[in-house]
């Protein structure tokens, strides 16, 4: 994680040091595979209980040290590609023993992972592939999150209308290399169910309850509003090759929305992993206010040629919420009893 941040800001234009030239590239299959991946790969691997399942982290976390270390070599790609199969097989198993509709969200998101870990494995650039990388997120999120809707017993036309925009937002990830109408349907499908997460999660009841849970339920609400900036940028702008659109479009998803999952889960995934309890502290809304005041600064440079310096600043902060947020969990972790 530290490394693909610092690569982010070399890319933005802060002179810090760059140990190879060719690493440039590396920051967001560093970020996507060898971070999130690497942590979906372990919350999997401790959901499920299978010592076989804790290969995917091993792999992925190997990938990721051979793209620190070591030359761009296919080897790393490889690993990560492994890595994804092996989470499929883990949703694989789940779905041999509980079939469900969130159960195949989260397998759908995990053969989007491998999908594009493959077409990067076989040379295709990242701006080709990243798309298939959002849709692992974007469906691993959703897909947890529906499994919790199950307490509030779905309708039929809730169930039917979070499937309708998961396969829209599929549909447009699939044509998004070969058209810009492919990145306009992935927008509308992002929309589509940014909104079936406002309206139908229960973040919507728990947002009003105290401390910890509060703070979920505000890091997930807020969340999904970046969800939908992002999907609007996609249906407004069909950016799929790099530049200003294209950098606002994947940090809506990937900082706002993603990683304010990250700080909203963390507080449970974290304890289930390490086997630690964590107490809830306030500071935790510092992290996690700048993490979004960060984002609007970023965005802002993107969509404002005036405002072009903004870009730089809100990367900087970007990764001074993630700073802050490690700090934050360390201390909550030694201080609970």
């Amino acid at each position: 994680m530290v490394w693909g941040i610092w690569m982010g800001l070399l890319r933005i234009g802060w002179a810090l040091p760059l140990p190879k030239p060719d690493q440039l590239i590396v920051h967001v299959p560093l970020m996507i595979g060898g971070f999130l991946g690497t942590l979906v790969g372990l919350e999997r691997a401790v959901g499920i209980g299978r010592r076989w399942a804790y290969v995917s982290p091993l792999l992925t976390a190997s990938a990721s040290l051979l793209l620190i270390v070591g030359p761009m070599a296919p080897l790393a790609p490889l690993l990560l590609t492994a890595g994804s199969v092996i989470v499929v097989v883990v949703f694989a198993a789940v779905l041999w023993r509980q079939p469900s509709l969130f159960a195949w969200t989260m397998a759908v998101g995990a053969a989007s992972w491998v999908v594009g870990n493959a077409m990067w494995l076989g040379g295709a650039a990242v701006y080709r592939v990243v798309f298939w990388w959002m849709a692992f997120l974007v469906l691993t999120i959703a897909g947890e999150r529906l499994e919790l809707n199950r307490f509030l017993a779905p309708s039929r036309f809730v169930r039917v209308a979070f499937a309708s925009a998961i396969v829209v937002m599929g549909l447009g990830v699939a044509l998004a290399a070969r058209t810009p109408s492919g990145v306009r349907i992935m927008g509308a499908g992002l929309v589509a169910l940014s909104v079936w997460l406002a309206r139908f999660d229960i973040a919507r009841r728990t947002v009003r309850q105290p401390g910890i849970t509060r703070f979920i339920a505000v890091c997930l609400l807020s969340g999904y509003v970046w969800l939908a900036v992002g999907g609007a940028l996609a249906l407004a702008t069909a950016a799929a090759t790099p530049g200003p659109l294209y950098d606002a479009l994947l940090h809506a998803i990937f900082l706002g929305f993603v990683v304010s999952m990250i700080f909203g889960h963390a507080p449970i995934v974290f304890p289930a992993i390490l086997g630690m309890p964590m107490s809830f502290r306030r500071t935790f809304y510092v992290h996690a206010a700048l993490l979004h005041a960060s984002v609007v600064v970023r965005l802002t440079g993107d969509l404002v040629e005036e405002l072009g310096r903004w870009r730089a600043w809100g990367g900087a902060l970007n990764a001074a919420a993630m700073a802050l947020f490690i700090l934050n969990s360390i201390a909550a972790l030694r201080r609970s009893p």
